[in-house]
């Protein structure tokens, strides 16, 4: 459905919200404007900090009072919701506007079942018959096109996939059929192949209702794939709105042209390597089985994964991509022995350290590292950078005064302010915890460094930044490192070697040329064929 010439569904009229004094910026968002049209979708892009979360919250009515709207209107079909009372919001939470979150797992009650999750917007909106509104919520789990619509609504949130998960959220948020839907970075979190069929679904879904769309994202490639138009907030200003082929293609403001520059492509980079470097890492038939013992019932083996083979030499980084569930970080646990491997060798140099007994392995633990999807995390609240960084080397022997003059240089390394070692984890963007918690896992002069998923949860100019922080550090510690991610956009940009793993298998493995040129296996080529925005030519 295209975009009606109706009135809009949405409108801001110069809206701006105030941030709580005390801080760089006085305001959250500033005289921000624009219209959202029945069966249009509006992307909202920007950086973390722009305010599209902000503004998003604010249509809902969920600010807190430290945000409120000081000066503009929001209007929903005409209507000025700005200062709205809290029971009107409520009427028209789920009726005429619905958001769907960007964690469904947060969003979701854990203690109630989804299906009783979808009937209570019912019981609070209708007058339904329990009968009724049983029926309506099997209808709508089996429109959001998830499988066995009867256990799916009996199942807890905690025994579904992530994308079975948002597929429960967006069923909530459409049971009864809102002119206006809101998804607040939906597919983030999601892999490629799962996030395919989400954007998929949102698309048909809004065509079949006729909503309009807020969509708020950073990344570029789901923009291609979704967008009407696109708006581009910086800092809480609006710097560019626009059709999303002329925002895309010809971008007129710097900040919009530095975003689209950072969207990283399925273009391979030239990186030379020594395929006579030292071998750093071999894997030989590793296998890890999770035994699923019930008090009733039969015991179940999941095999997480299944004869693994693979190496990794000096100054080379070996990529493993695939969906969720695919073993891809069960592998990386296994080989830094977070998780113990059920069978097979993982071979550091010489030494196997696959059944390697505590004890045995402790002087081992320093030549691997590993850097972890969240940084907040993987740093302890209490502690400043300075306490976080030393604590590892000083276990190892190294003294307080060489360990700080350590981190003072890997700081360097990371563009960090030597300033940052006496702050705290909570003082820093998410940009620049990563970058913390890379320098932390170099302090231990590692030769091998495990990044698992480090960069998914980035914006996009940020992730280019850390994504040649990685890079820059392969080339001048020639470390040997191993990048689990879902995206093959990233996994482009800094793989020498790929792996392709799904259902705990390896498919496809070799040169990362080979594999992206000519994808052997059907599975690859799947992951490639969702990768979101793979066909757009972007300009800037």
């Amino acid at each position: 459905m295209n975009p009606t010439s109706a009135g809009p569904i949405l409108e801001l009229r110069d809206v701006t919200i105030a941030l709580p004094s005390g801080g760089d910026r006085s305001t959250a968002v500033r005289n921000v404007s624009f219209t959202v049209g029945r069966g249009e979708i509006l992307c909202l892009v920007g950086e973390s900090g722009s305010g599209k979360s902000v503004i998003a919250q604010g249509v809902m009515g969920l600010l807190p009072k430290s945000l409120p709207v000081t000066s503009g209107q929001i209007l929903l079909q005409g209507e000025d919701i700005t200062h709205a009372p809290l029971s009107r919001l409520r009427e028209l939470r789920a009726t005429r506007m619905s958001m769907i979150f960007q964690e469904p797992m947060t969003a979701l009650n854990p203690v109630m079942t989804c299906g009783d999750q979808i009937d209570e917007v019912l019981r609070q909106h209708t007058r339904l018959s329990p009968a009724e509104r049983a029926a309506k919520v099997l209808a709508i789990v089996r429109e959001v096109l998830l499988p066995d619509p009867e256990r799916m609504v009996a199942s807890y949130p905690h025994q579904l996939s992530g994308g079975q998960r948002q597929r429960i959220m967006i069923a909530m948020a459409l049971v009864l059929d809102p002119v206006l839907l809101i998804a607040d970075e939906p597919t983030t979190a999601l892999d490629v192949t799962t996030q395919a069929q989400i954007l998929k679904l949102v698309l048909d879904l809004q065509q079949r209702h006729g909503a309009g769309v807020l969509f708020i994202t950073h990344d570029f490639g789901v923009v291609a794939e979704v967008a009407h138009r696109v708006a581009v907030l910086r800092l809480g200003d609006m710097v560019e709105v626009g059709s999303k082929h002329d925002v895309l293609q010809r971008p007129q403001h710097d900040y919009t042209r530095m975003l689209i520059g950072a969207v990283p492509t399925l273009h391979l980079k030239e990186r030379p390597t020594d395929p006579a470097a030292t071998v750093v890492l071999r894997v030989q038939g590793l296998d890890k089985t999770y035994q699923d013992k019930r008090w009733f019932g039969p015991h179940r083996s999941v095999h997480a994964a299944q004869d693994v083979n693979f190496e990794i030499r000096r100054g080379q980084t070996l990529g493993i991509v695939g969906e969720s569930g695919s073993g891809k970080s069960t592998v990386a646990r296994c080989i830094v022995r977070l998780v113990d491997p059920s069978a097979g060798a993982v071979l550091l140099g010489d030494e196997d350290i696959a059944m390697m007994a505590p004890r045995q392995l402790r002087p081992l633990r320093r030549r691997v590292q590993i850097v972890f999807q969240d940084p907040y995390r993987s740093l302890n609240p209490r502690r400043t950078v300075a306490q976080a960084m030393v604590e590892g080397p000083m276990n190892y022997g190294l003294g307080r005064d060489e360990a700080l003059q350590r981190a003072r240089g890997l700081l360097a390394l990371v563009r960090m302010d030597a300033s940052a070692m006496e702050r705290y984890p909570h003082q820093f963007s998410g940009g620049q915890r990563q970058r913390i918690c890379i320098a932390r896992a170099l302090m231990m002069e590692p030769e091998l460094l495990v990044a698992d998923e480090a960069v998914s949860a980035l914006d996009v100019s940020v992730q280019a930044q850390v994504l040649g922080l990685f890079e820059e550090i392969r080339s001048r510690l020639n470390l040997a490192m191993l990048f689990i991610t879902h995206d093959l956009r990233v996994a482009s940009q800094v793989c020498d070697q790929l792996a392709v793993m799904s259902q705990g298998r390896v498919v496809e493995y070799g040169p990362a040329h080979q594999v992206f040129g000519a994808p052997q296996h059907a599975y690859t080529r799947a992951l490639f064929a969702a990768a979101p925005g793979r066909d757009f030519a972007f300009g800037g």
